[in-house]
């Protein structure tokens, strides 16, 4: 049986750098030694890599298709409604693209979408159902 865990997620990114910049700027540091050819990041419990996009699909043993939406989204909780604005505006100010501004949503919360320099769309979220733990602070 697997176990209930997810210890990595890895973007396929078009330029390694301008990514190390955006999440950089976003004031996340890469974990030491820094890699030539592929970028870590430690996050509260799992890590987020980067990696250029050509070589993870090489590596996976796919066609490397063409950019659209994937089916996927990367999800940041916040404490509040005023924090997924501001983080909404680092981002965006930082070289995200604003693709839904932050507001109240169906399910109760209040969210917004921005998507990083390759396209990976970010849901940033209040989720008053969902609180966050301890470890997530």
């Amino acid at each position: 049986m697997m176990e209930q865990r997810l210890t990595l997620v890895t973007l396929g990114v078009a330029d390694l750098e301008r990514s190390r910049r955006f999440y950089g700027s976003l004031g996340w540091r890469e974990i030491e030694p820094r890699q030539g050819s592929v970028a870590f990041f430690q996050l509260n419990g799992i890590g987020l890599s980067l990696f250029p996009r050509a070589e993870l699909a090489g590596d996976a043993q796919v066609a490397d298709g063409p950019a659209g939406f994937s089916g996927i989204t990367l999800a940041h909780n916040l404490r509040s409604e005023a924090e997924v604005d501001a983080l909404f505006a680092e981002m965006v100010a930082a070289g995200a693209t604003a693709v839904k501004t932050p507001r109240k949503v169906f399910w109760g919360g209040y969210s917004g979408y921005v998507a990083d320099p390759d396209g990976h769309l970010w849901e940033l979220a209040h989720n008053p159902f969902f609180p966050l733990d301890s470890l997530a602070t």
